[in-house]
């Protein structure tokens, strides 16, 4: 990456999910990508796991005890953020942002939270209906949500329709009036074997986006997007643009690989790590 210039994000911005030991999941991607893309990343970790949910007989430490000691230190030093990246949290994180989020949430702040607690029409292991409501408590504080076709379905009580832009759109619309969220992208919309999708509600009004769907199915591109979304963002672009870099970011992270070693553990990020920063730039 010699020669690909990075901008500095002014006011930096938290990330808080769980650390997966193992896996190219959570913060073990967005802390590298949008570390990379200058957004100096600051980090609350809700939980230490031993790999992700996806493999079985994982270990998992609660870290919401100390979430709240860490932000007190931080409110001491006046620690403020430009935005707030809300990913996995699991049950007992969910209760501590609930409670605290209002603590640290500034004016004209960007706070991205992308609900990651289901997909495929079923909810993560570990997680229940009663998490799906206390989820809906958090995301009124949303500027941008960012859920799956699932994940939509879930936050509002519906059946999951099936997979076509006119019904997640739909869906959006729903979710902005509800919660008043100003912004909501739905995406990973498998629209075809080789189509995938995403639908925005947003300020600068309403659009969808289709690109190739890569072969395979691979834990971890929602975090990789989600991170690659929010670093265009930071640097100015529109959500639709900032949509379109973050497709093509998980894209290019995908080609080549292994598929069979590598579903479990995530693509490889950074193989599109060069491109990510040049499109930035731009």
């Amino acid at each position: 990456m010699i020669g690909v210039k990075v901008k500095v994000i002014n006011g930096g911005v938290l990330i808080s999910q769980d650390l997966s030991c193992a896996g190219q999941v959570s913060t073990s991607v967005a802390l590298p990508i949008l570390g990379a893309c200058g957004a100096r990343p600051t980090v609350l970790p809700t939980a230490i796991l031993s790999t992700h949910t996806g493999f079985k007989d994982n270990t998992y430490l609660d870290l919401s005890n100390e979430m709240s000691r860490i932000m007190s230190h931080w409110q001491k030093i006046d620690l403020e953020f430009k935005a707030i990246y809300l990913g996995y949290l699991g049950k007992e994180a969910l209760d501590f942002w609930i409670k605290n989020i209002e603590q640290i949430i500034r004016t004209n702040q960007v706070v991205l939270i992308d609900p990651a607690m289901a997909d495929h029409g079923k909810m993560y292991r570990g997680l229940d209906t009663d998490y799906i409501k206390k989820m809906r408590q958090l995301i009124f504080k949303a500027t941008i949500l960012t859920p799956n076709i699932t994940e939509a379905a879930f936050l509002l009580n519906e059946d999951i329709p099936e997979n076509s832009l006119e019904k997640a759109q739909v869906l959006a619309e729903k979710l902005v009036q509800r919660f008043a969220i100003p912004n909501v992208i739905i995406t990973g919309i498998t629209l075809s074997k080789d189509k995938i999708g995403e639908v925005g509600i947003t300020k600068e009004g309403k659009w969808s986006i289709i690109q190739e769907k890569m072969p395979g199915d691979f834990f971890g591109t929602g975090d990789m997007f989600a991170s690659a979304f929010l670093a265009a963002v930071l640097y100015g672009k529109n959500l639709e643009k900032s949509c379109a870099i973050a497709a093509e970011f998980v894209k290019l992270a995908i080609i080549d690989m292994d598929q069979k070693l590598e579903s479990l553990f995530g693509p490889n990020y950074a193989a599109g790590l060069p491109w990510l920063l040049s499109e930035l730039e731009k």
